[in-house]
């Protein structure tokens, strides 16, 4: 059963997000890493961004080819894009479904202040959720 992706913003997703689009601007790179897939044993490349619209900003893995399409300042558009749980905190996805194009346009205004990574999903459960709230716990405290 094929879904539709809908139009939404970065401070309206949640870990059941799937099939979704997003209008977004790429505002960092990190050096790209080399893993390999637990499903194959082939190799791969790996590099998080972070990407961020008026609502909010969220961590993205781009793989292999990827990588080299986006630069930071590119206004892209995600489609068919999901949402994935990863080390306890929420991070956009693409996958083989899915897209990546650089449409420039319009600058976008980043609203850096809500950050949904640092976000911890609604009903995380298990010892990682854990070890994720006390952490963030220990950040908003007052010294």
């Amino acid at each position: 059963m094929s879904r539709e992706p809908i139009d939404v913003k970065i401070s309206d997703l949640t870990p059941k997000h799937r099939h979704v689009n997003l209008r977004v601007k790429v505002l960092s790179i990190d050096e790209p890493r080399t893993v390999v897939s637990r499903r194959d044993g082939s190799r791969h490349r790996v590099a998080d961004a972070v990407v961020g619209d008026e609502t909010g900003i969220i961590k993205m893995a781009l793989w292999d080819d990827a990588i080299d399409l986006v630069s930071v300042g590119d206004i892209i558009k995600l489609t068919n894009a999901y949402v994935a749980i990863f080390r306890g905190r929420m991070q956009l996805a693409v996958g083989r479904y899915g897209s990546i194009e650089v449409v420039g346009g319009e600058d976008i205004e980043v609203f850096e202040d809500n950050d949904m990574s640092e976000r911890l999903p609604p009903r995380a459960r298990g010892r990682r959720a854990d070890v994720a709230r006390r952490e963030a716990r220990k950040r908003r405290r007052p010294r």
